[in-house]
């Protein structure tokens, strides 16, 4: 992966402004399909294709986060990041992302046994998530961190998603927007380290680059699976084997 930059990165806080300028023009928040969730301009069958695919990527996280810990030798750096990985699977006996995810498509009305078994995803949708777990494996434990700095920009995308689809969709309830309303308070907690530790551990123009094309990377895994949404459920071209809503048969 290979991004090229108009400008050396000098120091820390030019590679800050660097990814807060990736966020400003790259964050999928941007994406046409967004607006049309955010907007209440799909129909259910269309909310339901983007709750089952979006499962793919958050029964990940925490297979992605444990990839993270097992680059790093720091026990404090493990012990930072562990809480990821129960922040989604929950801890014993108590509740986590995913289980908050599948609230949501239990709300929808989706099978739950058929969104676990993640039969009917998009194959972007699935190519996508694993390139973003293999990244994190193969790449350097600073680029594996730096991935995660979306985090700095989903608060916002959390509360437009949480006051729109809640405006707009009679089909949704408070309830099954627990999943974003928690994250509220957990993604900038993790986006807050994750920042300072690239800022603090990237000390060339080179790793700065390398920062900020990571970035680049995670924001793409995001974009491609609302483009590929967007290709199946709205503009109607849904794959051989992939889920089809009600309203599109």
């Amino acid at each position: 992966m290979n991004v090229a930059v108009t400008k050396e990165l000098r120091s820390s806080e030019e590679m800050e402004a660097r990814l807060r300028e990736i966020g400003a023009t790259r964050y999928h928040n941007l994406h046409p399909f967004h607006k049309l969730l955010h907007g209440g301009k799909l129909n259910k069958g269309q909310v339901k294709a983007w709750a089952l695919n979006r499962f793919y990527y958050q029964s990940s996280i925490p297979i992605k986060d444990a990839i993270v810990i097992s680059r790093f030798r720091d026990r404090e750096i493990r012990r930072e990041w562990i809480h990821r990985v129960s922040d989604h699977d929950g801890e014993p006996g108590g509740e986590g992302g995913i289980d908050r995810w599948l609230k949501l498509t239990d709300g929808l009305g989706i099978d739950r046994a058929y969104v676990e078994s993640t039969a009917g995803i998009l194959a972007a949708t699935r190519f996508a998530v694993d390139a973003y777990v293999n990244f994190v494996r193969d790449r350097t434990p600073l680029e594996a961190v730096a991935s995660s700095l979306t985090e700095l920009f989903a608060s916002g995308i959390h509360e437009e998603r949480i006051s729109g689809m809640l405006e707009h969709y009679d089909f949704i309830t408070d309830d099954v927007m627990a999943y974003f309303r928690r994250r509220l308070v957990q993604a900038p907690r993790d986006a807050g380290f994750a920042l300072e530790f690239v800022k603090a551990h990237a000390h060339t123009p080179e790793e700065r680059e390398a920062v900020c094309n990571a970035l680049i990377f995670k924001t793409n895994v995001l974009w491609v699976q609302l483009d590929a949404l967007y290709h199946a459920y709205v503009d109607g071209h849904i794959p051989p084997g992939a889920y089809v809503p009600e309203e599109m048969r």
